[in-house]
Protein backbone atom coordinates (compact mmCIF):
# COMPACT_ATOMS: atom_id res chain seq x y z
CA UNK A 1 0.00 0.00 0.00
CA UNK A 2 2.71 2.30 1.45
CA UNK A 3 4.44 1.92 -2.28
CA UNK A 4 1.44 2.62 -4.16
CA UNK A 5 0.86 5.75 -2.29
CA UNK A 6 4.61 6.86 -3.42
CA UNK A 7 3.55 6.24 -6.96
CA UNK A 8 1.07 8.83 -6.64
CA UNK A 9 2.51 11.26 -5.00
CA UNK A 10 4.88 12.17 -7.64
CA UNK A 11 2.10 11.77 -10.26
CA UNK A 12 0.25 14.91 -8.94
CA UNK A 13 3.07 17.30 -9.34
CA UNK A 14 3.12 15.85 -12.85
CA UNK A 15 2.74 18.53 -15.99
CA UNK A 16 -0.97 17.97 -15.61
CA UNK A 17 -0.83 19.35 -12.48
CA UNK A 18 1.42 22.30 -13.52
CA UNK A 19 -0.99 23.10 -15.96
CA UNK A 20 -3.97 23.12 -14.08
CA UNK A 21 -2.45 25.52 -11.62
CA UNK A 22 -0.11 27.61 -13.71
CA UNK A 23 -3.44 30.01 -14.17
CA UNK A 24 -3.32 30.99 -10.45
CA UNK A 25 0.38 30.59 -10.08
CA UNK A 26 2.14 32.73 -13.13
CA UNK A 27 0.69 36.32 -13.03
CA UNK A 28 1.80 37.38 -15.65
CA UNK A 29 0.51 34.18 -18.45
CA UNK A 30 -0.63 35.78 -21.60
CA UNK A 31 -3.93 33.70 -21.36
CA UNK A 32 -6.99 34.30 -19.02
CA UNK A 33 -8.19 36.10 -16.03
CA UNK A 34 -6.90 38.64 -14.12
CA UNK A 35 -9.32 40.05 -12.23
CA UNK A 36 -9.25 43.69 -11.69
CA UNK A 37 -11.70 44.69 -9.27
CA UNK A 38 -12.24 48.16 -8.26
CA UNK A 39 -10.61 49.60 -10.99
CA UNK A 40 -12.06 51.99 -13.26
CA UNK A 41 -11.87 51.89 -17.50
CA UNK A 42 -10.40 54.58 -18.79
CA UNK A 43 -11.96 57.61 -19.96
CA UNK A 44 -11.11 57.55 -23.60
CA UNK A 45 -11.87 54.60 -25.41
CA UNK A 46 -13.60 55.00 -28.44
CA UNK A 47 -15.57 51.95 -29.98
CA UNK A 48 -18.18 51.80 -33.31
CA UNK A 49 -21.45 50.38 -32.78
CA UNK A 50 -23.57 48.51 -35.28
CA UNK A 51 -24.65 51.34 -37.12
CA UNK A 52 -20.74 53.37 -37.56
CA UNK A 53 -21.46 55.53 -34.66
CA UNK A 54 -18.42 56.37 -32.52
CA UNK A 55 -19.23 55.30 -28.81
CA UNK A 56 -17.13 56.99 -25.92
CA UNK A 57 -17.87 53.95 -23.43
CA UNK A 58 -16.89 55.71 -20.34
CA UNK A 59 -19.19 58.33 -21.37
CA UNK A 60 -21.96 55.84 -22.24
CA UNK A 61 -22.21 54.11 -19.25
CA UNK A 62 -24.78 55.43 -17.03
CA UNK A 63 -26.22 52.78 -15.42
CA UNK A 64 -24.96 48.88 -14.51
CA UNK A 65 -23.15 47.23 -17.78
CA UNK A 66 -22.52 44.08 -18.89
CA UNK A 67 -19.75 43.84 -21.27
CA UNK A 68 -19.45 40.86 -22.98
CA UNK A 69 -15.83 40.56 -25.08
CA UNK A 70 -15.84 37.87 -28.02
CA UNK A 71 -15.52 38.05 -31.64
CA UNK A 72 -18.18 37.49 -34.33
CA UNK A 73 -16.81 35.22 -36.39
CA UNK A 74 -15.33 32.18 -33.32
CA UNK A 75 -15.79 29.04 -33.92
CA UNK A 76 -15.87 28.20 -30.46
CA UNK A 77 -17.31 29.41 -27.27
CA UNK A 78 -18.70 33.05 -27.92
CA UNK A 79 -22.02 31.55 -29.83
CA UNK A 80 -22.96 29.92 -27.02
CA UNK A 81 -21.91 32.57 -24.60
CA UNK A 82 -24.11 34.41 -26.22
CA UNK A 83 -26.74 32.53 -26.41
CA UNK A 84 -26.33 31.87 -22.45
CA UNK A 85 -26.53 35.61 -21.78
CA UNK A 86 -29.22 36.00 -23.77
CA UNK A 87 -30.94 33.23 -22.20
CA UNK A 88 -30.38 34.75 -18.90
CA UNK A 89 -31.30 38.11 -19.47
CA UNK A 90 -34.72 36.89 -21.36
CA UNK A 91 -35.12 35.04 -17.82
CA UNK A 92 -33.75 37.50 -14.99
CA UNK A 93 -36.12 39.69 -12.89
CA UNK A 94 -33.96 43.03 -14.10
CA UNK A 95 -35.04 45.17 -17.60
CA UNK A 96 -32.79 45.82 -19.80
CA UNK A 97 -32.96 49.48 -20.35
CA UNK A 98 -33.74 50.68 -17.31
CA UNK A 99 -32.23 48.64 -14.72
CA UNK A 100 -28.85 47.99 -16.68
CA UNK A 101 -27.34 47.86 -20.68
CA UNK A 102 -25.52 45.38 -21.96
CA UNK A 103 -22.07 46.17 -24.25
CA UNK A 104 -20.90 43.38 -26.69
CA UNK A 105 -17.36 44.14 -27.83
CA UNK A 106 -15.34 42.59 -30.15
CA UNK A 107 -11.72 42.02 -29.26
CA UNK A 108 -10.59 41.33 -32.94
CA UNK A 109 -9.60 44.47 -34.82
CA UNK A 110 -10.62 43.15 -38.31
CA UNK A 111 -13.91 42.64 -38.05
CA UNK A 112 -16.61 45.86 -38.60
CA UNK A 113 -19.81 47.01 -38.04
CA UNK A 114 -21.89 45.20 -40.60
CA UNK A 115 -21.10 41.86 -38.72
CA UNK A 116 -21.93 43.32 -35.04
CA UNK A 117 -24.73 44.64 -36.81
CA UNK A 118 -25.59 40.55 -37.94
CA UNK A 119 -24.77 39.03 -34.91
CA UNK A 120 -26.91 42.20 -32.79
CA UNK A 121 -29.73 41.01 -35.00
CA UNK A 122 -29.20 37.30 -34.03
CA UNK A 123 -28.87 37.30 -30.66
CA UNK A 124 -31.58 40.53 -29.46
CA UNK A 125 -34.62 38.47 -30.82
CA UNK A 126 -33.84 35.90 -28.13
CA UNK A 127 -34.35 38.82 -25.35
CA UNK A 128 -38.68 39.19 -25.14
CA UNK A 129 -38.86 42.47 -23.30
CA UNK A 130 -36.42 45.54 -22.79
CA UNK A 131 -35.08 48.14 -24.89
CA UNK A 132 -33.21 45.82 -27.04
CA UNK A 133 -32.54 47.93 -29.36
CA UNK A 134 -31.11 50.87 -27.86
CA UNK A 135 -29.43 49.13 -24.62
CA UNK A 136 -27.69 45.92 -26.03
CA UNK A 137 -24.66 47.42 -28.68
CA UNK A 138 -22.67 44.96 -30.92
CA UNK A 139 -19.17 47.28 -31.26
CA UNK A 140 -16.36 47.08 -32.72
CA UNK A 141 -12.64 48.83 -33.04
CA UNK A 142 -8.96 49.43 -33.98
CA UNK A 143 -6.30 46.93 -32.29
CA UNK A 144 -4.94 49.83 -30.10
CA UNK A 145 -8.41 51.12 -28.27
CA UNK A 146 -9.20 47.09 -27.88
CA UNK A 147 -5.88 45.90 -26.40
CA UNK A 148 -6.58 48.73 -24.17
CA UNK A 149 -9.48 47.51 -23.10
CA UNK A 150 -8.10 44.26 -22.90
CA UNK A 151 -5.59 44.72 -20.49
CA UNK A 152 -7.51 47.29 -18.05
CA UNK A 153 -9.88 44.42 -17.16
CA UNK A 154 -8.06 41.93 -17.49
CA UNK A 155 -8.86 39.73 -20.25
CA UNK A 156 -5.61 37.82 -22.22
CA UNK A 157 -6.38 36.56 -25.32
CA UNK A 158 -3.45 34.73 -27.56
CA UNK A 159 -4.19 34.08 -31.67
CA UNK A 160 -3.90 31.43 -33.19
CA UNK A 161 -3.94 31.50 -36.30
CA UNK A 162 -7.00 32.99 -37.52
CA UNK A 163 -8.21 32.64 -34.47
CA UNK A 164 -7.94 33.24 -30.81
CA UNK A 165 -8.19 31.31 -27.86
CA UNK A 166 -9.38 33.25 -25.43
CA UNK A 167 -11.86 32.86 -21.37
CA UNK A 168 -15.31 33.01 -21.53
CA UNK A 169 -16.59 35.66 -19.05
CA UNK A 170 -18.96 38.66 -18.42
CA UNK A 171 -17.53 41.62 -16.70
CA UNK A 172 -19.76 44.09 -14.90
CA UNK A 173 -19.15 47.60 -14.76
CA UNK A 174 -20.94 50.21 -12.24
CA UNK A 175 -22.37 53.68 -13.57
CA UNK A 176 -19.30 55.26 -12.93
CA UNK A 177 -16.98 52.33 -15.03
CA UNK A 178 -15.78 50.87 -12.18
CA UNK A 179 -15.33 46.91 -12.42
CA UNK A 180 -17.54 45.12 -9.89
CA UNK A 181 -17.80 41.41 -10.76
CA UNK A 182 -16.73 38.75 -13.36
CA UNK A 183 -19.02 36.18 -14.07
CA UNK A 184 -17.61 32.98 -15.67
CA UNK A 185 -19.34 30.33 -17.64
CA UNK A 186 -19.85 29.59 -21.43
CA UNK A 187 -23.03 28.69 -22.27
CA UNK A 188 -25.07 29.10 -19.33
CA UNK A 189 -25.26 32.15 -16.54
CA UNK A 190 -27.82 32.12 -14.09
CA UNK A 191 -30.65 34.50 -13.98
CA UNK A 192 -30.40 35.47 -10.12
CA UNK A 193 -26.77 35.81 -10.87
CA UNK A 194 -26.77 38.49 -13.49
CA UNK A 195 -29.65 40.21 -11.45
CA UNK A 196 -27.30 40.66 -8.27
CA UNK A 197 -24.56 41.44 -10.03
CA UNK A 198 -26.26 44.38 -11.97
CA UNK A 199 -27.96 45.20 -8.27
CA UNK A 200 -24.77 45.09 -6.44
CA UNK A 201 -22.90 47.47 -9.56
CA UNK A 202 -25.67 49.72 -9.28
CA UNK A 203 -24.71 50.60 -5.48
CA UNK A 204 -21.17 50.41 -6.59
CA UNK A 205 -20.35 47.30 -4.49
CA UNK A 206 -17.44 44.74 -5.63
CA UNK A 207 -16.46 40.68 -4.39
CA UNK A 208 -14.35 38.47 -5.82
CA UNK A 209 -15.41 35.60 -7.97
CA UNK A 210 -16.23 32.08 -5.98
CA UNK A 211 -16.74 30.24 -8.69
CA UNK A 212 -14.07 31.08 -11.26
CA UNK A 213 -14.53 28.28 -14.37
CA UNK A 214 -11.75 29.52 -17.54
CA UNK A 215 -13.03 28.28 -20.70
CA UNK A 216 -10.93 28.15 -23.97
CA UNK A 217 -12.18 28.36 -28.04
CA UNK A 218 -10.84 26.03 -30.33
CA UNK A 219 -7.26 26.31 -30.98
CA UNK A 220 -5.63 25.66 -34.58
CA UNK A 221 -4.11 21.77 -35.22
CA UNK A 222 -1.50 22.65 -38.42
CA UNK A 223 -0.43 18.56 -38.63
CA UNK A 224 -4.36 18.01 -38.42
CA UNK A 225 -5.58 20.60 -40.45
CA UNK A 226 -8.67 21.06 -38.11
CA UNK A 227 -9.62 22.93 -35.17
CA UNK A 228 -10.10 20.75 -31.54
CA UNK A 229 -10.82 22.02 -28.30
CA UNK A 230 -8.18 23.10 -25.61
CA UNK A 231 -9.24 20.08 -22.72
CA UNK A 232 -5.35 20.28 -21.48
CA UNK A 233 -6.54 21.81 -18.17
CA UNK A 234 -10.10 20.26 -18.00
CA UNK A 235 -8.60 16.60 -18.58
CA UNK A 236 -5.30 17.49 -15.96
CA UNK A 237 -7.78 18.84 -12.59
CA UNK A 238 -9.97 15.68 -13.56
CA UNK A 239 -6.69 13.30 -13.32
CA UNK A 240 -5.49 15.03 -10.28
CA UNK A 241 -8.58 14.76 -8.61
CA UNK A 242 -8.78 10.73 -9.33
CA UNK A 243 -5.47 10.40 -7.82
CA UNK A 244 -5.64 12.73 -4.69
CA UNK A 245 -9.05 10.28 -4.13
CA UNK A 246 -6.77 6.97 -4.85
CA UNK A 247 -4.35 8.16 -2.04
CA UNK A 248 -7.01 9.18 0.37
CA UNK A 249 -8.78 5.86 0.01
CA UNK A 250 -5.16 3.83 0.29
CA UNK A 251 -4.64 6.12 3.25
CA UNK A 252 -7.83 4.80 4.85
CA UNK A 253 -8.08 1.23 3.81
CA UNK A 254 -4.28 0.61 5.45
CA UNK A 255 -5.37 2.38 8.36
CA UNK A 256 -8.88 0.46 8.85
CA UNK A 257 -6.55 -2.78 8.18
CA UNK A 258 -4.70 -1.67 11.13
CA UNK A 259 -7.13 -1.02 13.73
CA UNK A 260 -9.02 -5.19 12.58
CA UNK A 261 -5.30 -6.50 12.95
CA UNK A 262 -4.94 -4.68 16.74
CA UNK A 263 -8.60 -5.57 17.63
CA UNK A 264 -8.68 -9.14 16.38
CA UNK A 265 -4.84 -9.38 18.98
CA UNK A 266 -6.95 -8.06 21.72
Amino acid sequence: MKQLAFLIIPFLWSPFMYSAISQEAEPDHELGIYEHLDEYISDDLVFRDELYNEINIKEAIDKPTVICLVYYECPGICSPLLNGLAEAMDKADVELGKDYQVFTISFSHTEKPPLALKKKKTYTKLVSHGDTENSWKFFTGDSITINRLLNEVGFKVKKEGKEYIHPGSLIMLSPEGKITRYLYGSTYFLPFDLKMAIVEAAQGKSGPTINKVLNYCFTYDAEGKKYVFNITKVSGSIIILIAAALLIGLVLSSRKRKKIKESSKV
